[in-house]
């Protein structure tokens, strides 16, 4: 039953997320007593559902988003059907104040961001705040980007490209989106700060170039054990196994997960000693000159210490959490639209959603599906704020239009409103086919970035 584990992870996933969209636009429509007729995940006909009161609780055709229909709202009738004749006025969407219109389409991303704040917010609640130990260079590789830039052992780390006192996930995603570009640093080297410019080196991995830094940061100590091995790797037939702790690699004492995987990639086709601690014992390992794609077959990680949490240090986790998250996805979309990131390997649809979540549920589990259902609802609520008609975001402007018209005595035709949704349905159509095929592409051609979620999920919902 393992090959539905995967299936079922991306229908949970997915549909949470929609689900809990449309339910902000539910809830808040029902406490302005506005009529809901139907509230469908999914677009298209209809599949199968529940008619409760006067709403069609419905599962759709399509599986790529989903709606709610507001009796008397004919914005999106091409898409979601024309409203009943028999609603009174009263509960009618079009003859409420501008106000509560607002407030109803603003519901639906709001209630996506929420999830994606709460979800991190509950992990830490529940097991702690990871302790993420200051950056502390350990090792620069001889003629490698660090090196060249002038980093030294000890260097800690206190601006990197303008962001003061970094983490290093923020360094390193930074510097994988950013390859053969200079990046300011500032490090502190014994009490005194100085600047330098570093130049992560360009790398090509699974068709896409990506920026490394060339040096091993310090973690202080902190147990690096194995956290995945792909069966009938090398890896694995050397007898690694998920949980060990590496002691030491090729003779050198282990002390970052990236000082592994940086002696692996400079060791390729060459048999490699490995020490690790299972069980409390020291087991010895060899590893034969094979690889896979240029990898044994093995991934690694620090074992952080979680510090008890309380409610204001759990919600800053989860706000910096996702200030990350947005912060490299807009860099990334960014990179985009200045031609320096290809978009082939920065957006992704349904397929892209569904290899995501595969891999989280691989690596971490319960903790991989909950991890990707804030990821991904926090880009559906970003995206359906973009002013695009057929999207909430559209609405909104449309009303605030509305607005500043009605100042001085204007309004905006049926005709040409209509006209507007036309425009918006056909760009958010040639979007969804965009994503889809460049999925397929991704698929066929093996190029997708590596270890990186979709930079951004284009998954509309109403």
């Amino acid at each position: 039953m393992s090959f539905l584990i995967y299936p079922l992870a991306f229908i949970f996933i997915l549909g949470s997320a929609v689900v809990l969209h449309e339910f902000g636009h539910f809830i808040v429509a029902k406490l302005f007593k506005i009529r809901v007729e139907t509230f469908s995940v999914g677009f298209g006909p209809r599949l199968f559902g529940k008619k409760w009161g006067h709403t069609d609780y419905r599962v759709s055709l399509i599986p790529l988003g989903g709606y709610v229909k507001l009796g008397g709202d004919e914005s999106n009738a091409p898409l979601e059907g024309p409203s009943s004749q028999d609603i009174p006025p009263e509960e009618m969407f079009n003859l409420r104040p501008r106000w509560q219109r607002v407030l109803v389409a603003l519901a639906g991303p709001v209630m996506n961001i929420l999830t994606a704040l709460a979800i991190p917010f509950a992990g830490a609640m529940m097991n702690g705040v990871p302790a993420t130990p200051s950056p502390v260079v350990y090792y620069v590789q001889k003629e490698g980007a660090a090196f060249k830039a002038g980093l030294q052992q000890g260097d800690r780390i206190v601006s990197f490209n303008g962001t003061e006192h970094p983490s290093w996930e923020t360094i390193s995603g930074d510097a994988l989106l950013s390859p053969d570009r200079p990046l300011p640093i500032v490090v502190n080297r014994n009490g005194s700060e100085i600047p330098l410019t570093i130049t992560p080196s360009a790398r090509t991995e699974n068709g896409e170039t990506a920026g490394f830094l060339d040096f091993i940061p310090d973690y202080g100590g902190l147990p690096v054990v194995v956290a995945e091995v792909t069966p009938g790797s090398p890896a694995a037939d050397a007898g690694l196994k998920e949980n060990d702790r590496f002691i030491s690699i090729g003779g050198e004492e282990v002390k970052s997960s990236a000082q592994v995987t940086e002696y692996v990639r400079n060791h390729d086709a060459q048999k490699i000693a490995i020490t690790v601690e299972r069980n409390g014992a020291q087991t010895q390992l060899l590893t034969d000159e094979r690889r896979i794609q240029g990898r044994l077959g093995f991934s690694v990680t620090e074992l952080f210490p979680l510090h008890k949490a309380g409610i204001g240090s759990a919600a800053k986790y989860a706000y910096d959490s996702n200030i990350q998250i947005l912060r490299l996805t807009a860099k990334a979309l960014g990179q985009v639209f200045t031609g320096q990131r290809s978009v082939r390997n920065t957006l992704s649809g349904p397929i892209g959603i569904y290899q995501a979540a595969q891999k989280s549920v691989e690596r971490l589990g319960w903790d991989g599906v909950f991890g990707m259902l804030g990821f991904l609802s926090l880009n559906l609520g970003i995206f359906n704020l973009l002013p695009i008609p057929v999207l909430d975001g559209g609405a909104i402007f449309l009303l605030l239009i509305e607005g500043l018209l009605a100042l001085v005595g204007l309004s905006i035709s049926t005709a040409v409103r209509d006209r507007i949704q036309q425009v918006g349905f056909v760009m958010v159509l040639l979007l969804m086919v965009f994503v889809i095929s460049n999925d397929l592409i991704k698929m066929i051609g093996g190029n997708r970035e590596p270890q990186k979620p979709p930079a951004a999920a284009a998954s509309p919902a109403k």
